[in-house]
């Protein structure tokens, strides 16, 4: 594969071509409201939350290991290829655009674009399965999540590619998610687990 800049189009598309629809729908439209309380049921004493098998034996870290390997396996290639900084530059793109395209999608299934049907659907305890959080501001402009453990952060660590290619490659498109909803939504954030901070501080703010 070339290095200079004359295919940086091609890099971009690749990524969006290569990344399975099953991963990409991780990241947003399809994290589904059965991931809840339901299969905390399960949970024993001594496994966690995340090993715990559901849907023929495979618990939840086993599945997103499962549907992002094809990507991992990518961003590993490119970054031999590319280095890390043009790795991190398309990453963000791709999660960009990614963010961007749940947004737009949500909203225009949605009958309720307003802030609060936005931020409705981060509630505990939906994400149960997947995430630990609790939320610590719910006001009618403002909403803030901290999320002490995430299993996407675990796998992609697990992998050696948490930090910058980590943030790039799923919590970026974080960003442009709620805008792409409602152009009035936004999300703050100064910490998160990919990049080894102890919690992520998801804040979503009414700027209407």
């Amino acid at each position: 594969m070339a290095c200079n800049g004359d295919h940086r189009l091609d890099r971009r598309d690749l990524l969006t071509r290569a990344v399975p629809a099953c991963a990409m729908a991780w990241l947003g439209v399809c994290k589904l409201p059965w991931m809840g309380v339901s299969d905390l049921a399960a949970t024993q004493q001594d496994q966690h939350k995340f090993d715990v098998p559901r849907e023929l034996t495979m618990s939840v870290r086993r599945q997103i290991q499962g549907e992002y390997r094809q990507f991992i396996g990518l961003i590993e290639a490119l970054r031999a290829e590319l280095g890390e900084p043009e790795l991190i530059r398309l990453l963000n793109l791709y999660s960009a655009d990614n963010g961007r395209r749940v947004g737009e999608t949500q909203a225009q299934a949605a009958t309720d674009t307003s802030f609060r049907a936005f931020v409705n659907q981060f509630r505990p305890p939906r994400y149960a399965t997947t995430l630990t959080h609790e939320v610590v501001e719910d006001t009618e402009k403002a909403f803030e999540l901290r999320v002490t453990e995430c299993v996407w952060a675990e796998v992609f660590q697990a992998a050696g590619l948490g930090g910058e290619i980590g943030h790039a490659a799923v919590c970026n498109m974080d960003y442009y998610w709620p805008p792409a909803f409602n152009p009035n939504l936004k999300m703050e954030r100064t910490r998160t687990l990919m990049q080894g901070h102890d919690h992520c501080n998801h804040r979503y703010v009414d700027t209407g």
